[in-house]
Order: structure tokens, then sequence, then C-alpha cells
């Protein structure tokens, strides 16, 4: 039995989990430019003579209730929500690496003061916040990246922060500030390579959660707005015609499912790949 744990404890991720998940989200993003740059149909032009057409050669996923085509609007909903997603999650950590960076090394007052601002954001769950924040900032994509940017770079920056505090009282830190390294040689040569691991498994697997965020938020009007092509957005208008037309909601929600899955797909072969404790098991 214990053989048996410990052959189960140390069971890897395939490496063709990561590089499916990696690839199939490049295709995705592919698709979308390619979509954006070649397709002849426009996105935002209506023509109600069209309106919930059937599935054709010319509409190969049939138009909405406005006469647009469908296949269209999804794959650049798939520029709209990864991207911004993305954007989110970039923004996320340009704030929190360098803050958690300065808080773990520094210390002191500096170190207090992040802890009672990260103790704030984090009283309250993330979906909260982010539907607070956006609900005052006013309905649109921008407000609402940049609400979960303001509830996303503290995690961040708290796991950077408990890293660099573990890692800056080991020895080879200590002899770098013998040997007169500044500050921002140590954090940059030193203990910079020791988070990235942590913060990528951490992105990879918040990259699911930031798209369903968004989708969720603008399925309730906060964020993207029409007649913008965003799979949220997607999901609200063909919400009247969930029984008349039910594929109008499956095209959308089914492309949220698929590329979540994705991410964390690609986020548990990351942590498995980055697990700083897999040689203490070995």
């Amino acid at each position: 039995m214990k053989g048996l744990s410990v052959h189960l404890f140390n069971e890897k991720k395939p490496v063709w989990q990561g590089v499916i998940g990696l690839l199939s989200i490049f295709f995705v993003i592919l698709v979308s430019i390619y979509t954006f740059y070649f397709l002849k149909h426009d996105p935002t032009l209506t023509n109600l003579d069209e309106r919930l057409q059937a599935v054709s050669f010319q509409h190969p996923l049939g138009t909405d209730h406005l006469g647009r085509d469908v296949l269209t609007r999804l794959l650049l909903g798939g520029i709209q929500t990864i991207g911004y997603s993305s954007l989110a999650l970039i923004v996320a950590l340009l704030i929190g690496i360098p803050f958690g960076l300065i808080s773990g090394y520094k210390r002191g007052l500096v170190d207090r003061i992040f802890m009672r601002i990260a103790d704030g954001f984090l009283a309250f769950p993330d979906t909260i916040v982010a539907i607070v924040l956006s609900g005052l900032l006013g309905p649109g994509i921008g407000n609402l990246v940049l609400a979960i940017v303001l509830v996303k770079w503290v995690s961040y920056a708290r796991l950077v922060r408990s890293t660099v505090l573990s890692e800056s009282q080991k020895d080879y830190v200590l002899v770098a500030k013998i040997n007169g390294l500044s500050s921002i040689k140590i954090m940059q040569k030193h203990l910079f390579p020791h988070i990235v691991g942590n913060v990528l498994v951490l992105a990879s697997l918040d990259l699911g959660k930031i798209i369903l965020l968004i989708s969720s938020l603008s399925y309730i009007g906060l964020g993207a707005q029409p007649p913008t092509p965003e799979w949220g957005a997607m999901l609200n208008d063909s919400r009247p015609y969930f029984e008349s037309k039910p594929e109008l909601m499956l095209y959308p929600g089914l492309a949220i499912v698929v590329v979540v899955l994705l991410t964390n797909m690609l986020g548990d072969y990351l942590r498995d790949h980055f697990d700083v404790k897999k040689e203490i098991r070995k």
C-alpha cells in the first residue's frame, strides 16, 4: 500500500497534455485573427431579411436574431474574450510581481502596508469584488478589465512575496549582499528566477478563471456592450431565443468551456513540471 501511494503521489501529467493545451490556445487565437482579416461577413452589420437562418454554405453556423453571421461573431469573440483576459492577466502580473518582490525583500513598513491592502482585497471573493468594481466604474469592457486587474494583482503579489521571504534568508542571497550587489541586482538575478515557475503555473490556471469572469460579467451587462462580438455578450443576446434556436447559446457556451478546459490542462501540466518539491518526493 505504501508503494502504491508513493507511485500515485509521484504520478506526472503526460507531456502531450501541456503541448495540446498550448497549441490549441494558439490555434484559437490564430483562427480568430484570420477571421478578423479575411472573412467577408461584417460581425456588426445587421440584416433582418436573413435573421435566424439555419446552417448553410454561406453561413456555416447560421445567423443570429439580427441577421449577423454567427461563425464570424464567434471567432471574433475569441479575440475579445481571450485577448482582454490575457491583457488583464498581463497587467496584473506587471503590478503584482514588482510589488511582491519589493514587499518581500524590503519588509518593514512597505510590507506592512501591502499586507493591509491585500487583506482588504482578500476579505471578499474575487467575483464579488469584480462585480462591485465593475458596477462602480460603469459598464464597458475597459472598465471590466480594470476591475479584474484590481482584483487579481494581489494574489500574484502575495505569491511572490512568500517566495521572496523564503529565498532571501538563504546563503546565496547573504553572499550576494556581502559581495556588495545592489538590491535591484539581487532581486533581478537571484530572486526573480525562483518565482517564475510558481507565477507561470498560477497565471496559466488563472487565465481560465478570468475568461469565465469576463464572460459571466458580460452576460449580465457589465462587460462588452452590443454590438461587440464577445462570448459572454453573445450568450446574453441569444437568451430570448433559447427555446426556438438554442444553438445560438450553445456555440459561445461551448467555446468558453473548451478554452477554459485547455487552459486548465496547460496549467495542470505546468504545475507538475515546475513542482519545486518533486526532487524531495523522488
